[in-house]
């Protein structure tokens, strides 16, 4: 190895020097590490540490030199307390081909790397007898010119494939460009049924007395291959026939990168499994298809969750849930759910929601779930109190990844006491058509910084007992901006609407009416304050809608805080009749999980509705993830 790595003269082949370079460094690393063994024989067990550590790269732009300095094998050593001196010499040899790499990456091919361990240049030192003790390391790089690209050519294409626009006669000759170059004519061949398209030969040459990297690179397409079998490979508990089926990867038609990728996604979207991956066989079959094998690891069958919100006027509320994944060795999942509210509640009492659910994946087709609930309910609110249980079925397609749509029945039973001193009874049947529409374009559903979500429901229903037939209908509408580079700031909006059509206040199960307040909501309300009154019955209304707005500030990686504004309205009628609206603003504060924000609200009334009056002027909300 060179001390100093110089540009050699004339016409160098990159891809031979670029070996040497970064295969002699690795090299070296590694046999340090292997001799090291032997070294704590006869090394002092403590040797002091490099004190000082310096980088010098003139000409640099500071993007460079942070990206050099983040990637350096020296300085992660400092940081993670190496002071053996024969560790110290391992990250210094090695930082010859970590830095060349990195340089390579930006066009220079013709650089000067020199590091020097208290004035000696590491490669010549000793790596059997290193110094007692490494007081300063000095990396100094002459970046030398820059290199455009000469003479580019690679063949064949597909037709329409889109190479990187800096890969072309005068660009920066980064070598990124030709790697993405290589990959984008090979995905252009793959994307056109070719599944075995491979390189077959390169050759790169700088021409140093031009400054100039000339590349040609050369590919076989392979014949056009249909797909074959997928052999799934690694499952104990799930039946192959349904990975099969849930995967949805059609034999006989055209292969296609993307239909692979689809393919993951159902399988992973299950549940059942830790981690999956779609590989094509090596060899394409004699009929001229390819097999894939399914690369399975499963989840562990079963799963335990807890949770707990809080609520200054609502109270707490206590929630966990029991899962199984693969309930019939098909990938179904049963996830059986319970929660308690209410607790110490200011207003209203405890309550309880207990639900069952199943879910079969690829019903009917590769992209429609079956699912099958059962919930049983007491809700003690504000305005009335109700025993409730439903029985469900329905069918959830996906589109695409966001788009999806169900569709099902829904047979439910209400049994509710509501009015003043809740004298008036009811006894609510219907049977009703759910229908729900979900366009998700955000960019996380956990914190989401950009893009928008939209959620329409329509649900017709039958009434028996003393509930007329009507319809259910809600919206629902999100959106996220953010702004700057980084997006450290954060605009949310949200816009929600319902209505109960052809139905009076009266004959409504009081779970269908609409109320305003509370985290849902209007924050700095108490929960459900805001609804109508009909014939001086407090109730529900058949009209609502609210509009939300939040900044969102990231101060670092950990904290964000917020500031807010709420506001809700509820009518007897379908935005008619007597109404009532009220409004609510606070701040918040954020804490950054795995599973999502961390979030506490304080939140006050800006304008109280005639119900809210007394009430407390500061409202507490704690839960986990943005209020929308």
């Amino acid at each position: 190895m060179r001390v100093t790595k110089n540009a050699n003269r004339g016409h160098t082949p990159i891809r031979a020097l670029k070996v040497q370079d970064t295969v002699a460094a690795r090299a070296l690393a590694v046999c340090l590490a292997a001799l090291s063994g032997l070294g704590v024989a006869v090394l002092p067990q403590r040797a002091a540490a490099m004190e000082e550590l310096r980088f010098d790269m003139p000409g640099a732009s500071s993007a460079l030199r942070q990206t050099v300095e983040n990637s350096s094998f020296l300085i992660e050593a400092r940081e993670q307390g190496e002071t053996q001196p024969l560790e110290i010499m391992s990250a210094a040899r090695a930082e010859y081909g970590r830095v060349l790499g990195l340089l390579y990456e930006e066009g220079y091919f013709a650089p000067q790397i020199s590091i020097r361990i208290d004035g000696q240049e590491a490669a010549d030192m000793s790596s059997i007898q290193p110094p007692a003790r490494i007081g300063q390391v000095d990396v100094a790089i002459d970046l030398g010119p820059q290199f455009t690209f000469g003479m580019v050519d690679i063949a064949p294409l597909a037709p329409g494939t889109s190479l990187p626009e800096g890969f072309a006669a005068g660009g920066v000759a980064r070598s990124t460009d030709v790697r993405d170059a290589m990959e984008a004519a090979l995905e252009g061949w793959r994307a056109q049924g070719h599944a075995l398209a491979a390189p077959v030969g390169q050759q790169v040459t700088a021409v140093h007395g031009q400054n100039q990297l000339n590349v040609t690179l050369r590919l076989a397409p392979g014949p056009a291959l249909d797909f074959g079998a997928l052999v799934p490979q690694g499952a104990e508990n799930v039946r192959p026939e349904r990975i099969i089926a849930i995967a949805g990867l059609d034999r006989g038609e055209r292969y296609d990168p993307e239909a692979l990728a689809r393919a993951e996604t159902r399988l992973r979207r299950t549940g059942t499994f830790a981690a999956v991956a779609l590989r094509t066989a090596d060899t394409a079959n004699d009929d001229g298809s390819i097999d894939v094998e399914a690369l399975i690891d499963e989840a562990p069958p079963r799963r335990l969750g807890l949770g707990a919100e809080l609520d200054s006027e609502a109270g707490g509320r206590l929630t966990g849930f029991w899962l199984h994944r693969n309930l019939l060795g098909g990938a179904e999942r049963l996830r059986l759910e319970a929660a308690v509210q209410g607790i110490g509640a200011r207003v209203g009492g405890l309550g309880f929601n207990a639900d069952a659910r199943y879910t079969r994946p690829a019903t009917f087709s590769r992209d429609t779930d079956l699912e099958l609930g059962v919930n049983v309910s007491r809700v003690d609110e504000r305005d009335y109190e109700a025993d409730a249980i439903i029985a469900d079925a329905r069918l959830l397609h996906r589109f695409s990844e966001s788009l999806t749509a169900s569709a099902g029945v829904a047979l439910r039973y209400e049994r509710a006491r509501f009015g003043v001193a809740r004298a008036a009874r009811g006894r609510f049947g219907t049977l009703g058509t759910p229908g729900v529409l979900t366009y998700d374009r955000r960019d996380s559903r956990l914190d989401p910084r950009q893009g928008y979500y939209l959620l329409g429901e329509v649900m017709p229903y039958l009434g028996f007992g003393d509930a007329s037939h009507g319809a259910r209908l809600r919206f629902d509408g999100r959106g996220y901006l953010g702004l700057g580079e980084d997006q450290r700031v954060v605009l949310a909006g949200r816009v929600q609407a319902g209505a109960v059509v052809s139905s009076g206040l009266n004959a409504t199960p009081r779970d269908f009416l609409y109320y305003s307040g509370g985290g849902g909501t209007v924050r700095g309300l108490p929960y459900q304050s805001l609804g109508v009154s009909e014939g001086g019955i407090p109730s529900g209304g058949r009209g609502f809608a609210a509009v939300s707005g939040e900044m969102r500030v990231r101060i670092n990686d950990a904290f964000s805080v917020a500031a807010f504004a709420d506001a809700g309205y509820v009518s007897s009628g379908v935005f008619s009749g007597s109404s009532d609206w009220h409004a609510g603003a606070g701040l918040g504060l954020r804490y950054a999980t795995p599973v999502g924000p961390l979030r506490l609200d304080l939140a006050t009334p800006v304008r109280r509705n005639a119900s809210a009056t007394g009430v407390r002027s500061l409202q507490v909300y704690i839960g986990v993830g943005q209020a929308f």
